[in-house]
């Protein structure tokens, strides 16, 4: 299995990252020096990746100037100005672009430091489409920072997702990329919604399955969160 492209949502209003997102998109917020989206396209090119598509809304212009600058990697947009679409809704959308193979859907809120592609590309070994729709990169809780919620998911012996549900808690939180064939939500309407609606029609057919990474996850979220991990970054990189 390899995955040549991959998704990146970049369409959000950020409204948690604020003020910082007042005149700029949150995927352009620096970390470190660097911005949360080329972090995100950094592991992925490293990963083989060659294709980026990004969903634009708020503050779009920004984002699409920004990406004429990064001559590394095919960079198309899905142009969702007149409606934001959420994180179902923006890949359907993205389909004729994104095409037939599996790719790579990436939130751009959170990242690891980039470890020569063993993360992703691990993840993209393990996604079997013959029997998943989705593949779900997960961090286990103690692992991770920036994340404050009971954790998304435990698993099954044979890797299929089990959602928290009522459970006080679950050990596993989504770190915001999977591998996912598009094929499987082609009868999806282009609307707004979450990429839940899917996973729990996946779910259903017991087609829904879980990844554990290994390096430490950071989801910047808020304004503390990017203070916090740009500290870390530099400590760990000094």
């Amino acid at each position: 299995m390899t995955i040549k492209t991959a998704m990146l949502m970049a369409a959000g209003m950020g409204t948690r990252m604020r003020p910082l997102t007042d005149n700029c998109p949150k995927p352009l917020i620096e970390v470190a020096g660097r911005t949360l989206i080329d972090r995100t396209l950094d592991n992925l090119i490293t990963a083989g990746v060659e294709k980026a598509v990004i969903n634009v809304h708020y503050l779009a212009d920004m984002v699409e100037a920004h990406f004429a600058k990064r001559t590394d990697i095919e960079v198309v947009f899905s142009d969702e100005r007149d409606e934001l679409l959420e994180t179902g809704g923006g890949v359907v959308k993205a389909l004729p672009l994104l095409g037939n193979d599996p790719v790579l859907v990436c939130n751009t809120d959170a990242f690891w430091l980039n470890d020569d592609g063993q993360t992703i590309n691990s993840l993209v070994s393990a996604f079997d489409p013959d029997k998943m729709d989705s593949l779900l990169l997960l961090a286990r809780r103690e692992n991770s920072m920036g994340y404050h919620g009971l954790g998304d998911f435990d698993l099954a012996e044979d890797m299929q997702l089990i959602r928290r549900g009522d459970k006080p808690e679950a050990q596993y939180v989504f770190s915001g990329i999977y591998a996912f064939n598009p094929t499987t939500i082609s009868h999806l309407k282009i609307e707004k919604f979450s990429a839940n609606v899917y996973w729990n029609e996946s779910a259903a057919k017991n087609r829904l399955f879980g990844h554990v990474m290994t390096p430490f996850w950071m989801h910047v979220g808020d304004p503390q969160a990017v203070e916090d991990a740009s500290a870390l970054i530099e400590q760990r990189t000094a």
